[in-house]
């Protein structure tokens, strides 16, 4: 089975505080990307009048969605395409600065696929290693088919991240660093160490940044990854064709690009 997964945080709900509305542009990027699974961050507002946004959204896309409620922090949400059906759902809403939306996959024959989205502290490098150690012991699997995605605001420890720590006002610098001053790449490091694969080291093609958008805004952001797909072994042995989408309407659509990935389960 060929699935396409796609990871997006879409920047606070897909409107700004000017009322300018991206969510048309949104569902655009989506319904050309055509994923099977879509893992969506940063979903403010989602979760009011009955949910009716993400009913929308879900409904342009031709998806089924299912949003997880943040206490602290915005909604994310794991969306399926028919005739895939999620056979259960789970919700992480404390322990996180944002939340986890968690997806049970039916594949047939009795087979699953375990998909969560989430959104990691943007703010505290420590926070962000507690929340990525709490994921990772929770959901890591070296048998399971796992997959784990979304904006994880941590840098990986294997990339170069001098450049772009370089440009940025120190407020946003120290989001990266650690308490000796060093790059901050604890978050990942905690998921790796508990048996989770960076996809882009597997299948990853092009340019691995995520952020920001040359028209989406970001000045926190210098170039670089904060938007991952991580997966268990038997995931990460089925990963294909991965890149980072860019041009057209998603130049503005968002600070974030969308990431896809092709799984041949």
């Amino acid at each position: 089975m060929r699935l396409r997964l796609m990871t997006w945080n879409i920047k606070t709900g897909g409107v700004d505080r000017r009322e300018r509305i991206r969510l048309p542009a949104i569902a655009q990027v989506i319904s050309a990307a055509r994923p099977d699974l879509l893992c969506l961050q940063e979903l403010r507002d989602f979760d009011r009048s009955g949910g009716r946004r993400m009913r929308d959204l879900a409904h342009a896309a031709g998806m089924v969605p299912h949003l997880a409620r943040s206490v602290f922090g915005q909604p994310v949400a794991v969306l399926v395409r028919p005739p895939l059906r999620m056979d259960r759902t789970a919700s992480v809403t404390w322990r996180l600065h944002h939340a986890a939306a968690v997806a049970l996959i039916g594949l047939g024959g009795g087979a699953h696929l375990t998909v969560v989205s989430t959104h990691l502290n943007p703010f505290s490098p420590d926070r962000r290693r507690r929340e990525a150690r709490f994921l990772a012991l929770r959901y890591a699997s070296t048998t399971a088919r796992v997959v784990l995605a979304g904006d994880l605001n941590g840098l990986h420890p294997a990339d170069d991240h001098e450049a772009a720590l370089d440009g940025l006002d120190a407020a946003y610098r120290r989001r990266h660093l650690g308490p000796d001053g060093a790059v901050d790449s604890r978050a990942l490091a905690a998921f790796a160490g508990a048996g989770f694969t960076d996809l882009w080291r597997v299948a990853g093609d092009g340019d691995p940044r995520t952020v920001p958008t040359s028209r989406g805004g970001g000045a926190e952001f210098g170039g670089m990854r904060l938007d991952y797909v991580l997966a268990s072994p038997p995931v990460a042995a089925a990963a294909r064709e991965m890149r980072v989408i860019r041009g057209g309407a998603t130049e503005h659509a968002s600070d974030h690009y969308p990431v896809r990935v092709d799984l041949d389960l």
